[in-house]
């Protein structure tokens, strides 16, 4: 059994996380502004931008690895410096503190909005499937601020690489497993209004992933975080679009700067790639929409 603190263990990703964790027999430490009265890790309170607080609270927890999911979480919901500071801020806190701990590992979530998609000008793929050889193109603070995440990890390979293993990776649009049965997603409308109106599943292209399905990508992580190449970022998304029909069919109407590379799709593929946490990790998410919802609701 380890022992694993998660940052923003109380939110939409970090519940699902903490309870794969714990389920697989792991100590687990939730920390959080907000506790949970039916979570099975042990809550901390702790404000994350506060270095001193930070550091105190990870050296007394003295946790095996660490995940680092707390943040400002939509895009624009804050203003931009507060968002980019607040971001970059508790993620710099979180590795000093674990380098200063001795934590061996540490694995930050980053985003898929680095790649610089729904830019209002110019943007569109150098290819399709998008995988973490693409390069980056943010075009805001939370983007950018996610940018800043994944060069943190880079430059904690090159300074300490011989003392901690650490990871960057990118979920897609994250569906609780509540919001399968109707309830509200993070913008507010269900999976189905998603589903029957293809523009609101356009705006993240088609990308979506269980929670769950995250929650085990980063169990396959902790047990492997120093077997893969130190500071390897990944894809983290279900294999299949979040739509009735093929991208490549939506793209003329809802993504037209998918169009020249839609070709490198098959099927009802997803746009983003998770080949490489197969390959290095092998992990492979295992819920897509169809089996999540009941069929009269798809028909």
């Amino acid at each position: 059994m380890s022992r694993y603190l998660v940052t923003g263990g109380s939110g939409r990703l970090g519940r699902s996380v903490v309870s794969v964790l714990v389920d697989a027999g792991h100590d687990v430490v939730s920390v959080d502004r907000h506790p949970l009265s039916d979570s099975p890790a042990e809550h901390r309170d702790c404000d994350l931008s506060d270095t001193a607080a930070t550091t105190a609270l990870i050296a007394e927890v003295r946790p095996d690895a660490i995940v680092h999911l707390a943040a400002i979480a939509v895009p624009f919901g804050r203003p931009d410096l507060e968002l980019f500071t607040t971001n970059t801020t508790l993620a710099f806190n979180v590795l000093t503190a674990s380098l200063a701990a001795g934590v061996r590992s540490v694995l930050f979530a980053s985003s898929p909005t680095v790649i610089g998609y729904g830019a209002p000008h110019g943007w569109k793929p150098a290819y399709l499937p998008i995988d973490e050889e693409h390069p980056l193109a943010p075009w805001n603070a939370y983007a950018l601020s996610k940018q800043s995440v994944e060069n943190l990890v880079s430059m904690a390979v090159r300074a300490h690489g011989d003392r901690i293993a650490v990871g960057a990776f990118r979920p897609c649009y994250v569906i609780a497993p509540e919001e399968w049965q109707g309830a509200p997603t993070q913008q507010g409308h269900t999976v189905l209004d998603r589903l029957a109106d293809p523009a609101l599943s356009a705006v993240a292209l088609f990308n979506y992933v269980d929670a769950r399905d995250v929650g085990e990508f980063v169990l396959a992580w902790l047990r492997r975080a120093r077997e893969i190449p130190n500071g390897s970022v990944f894809f983290v998304g279900a294999p299949d679009a979040l739509a009735r029909s093929s991208v490549a069919e939506l793209a003329d109407r809802y993504r037209p700067e998918l169009l020249d590379a839609a070709g490198g799709l098959a099927g009802s593929s997803s746009v983003f790639s998770s080949e490489r946490a197969e390959r290095l990790l092998g992990w492979r998410a295992s819920r897509t929409w169809r089996t999540q919802l009941a069929l009269e609701d798809i028909s």
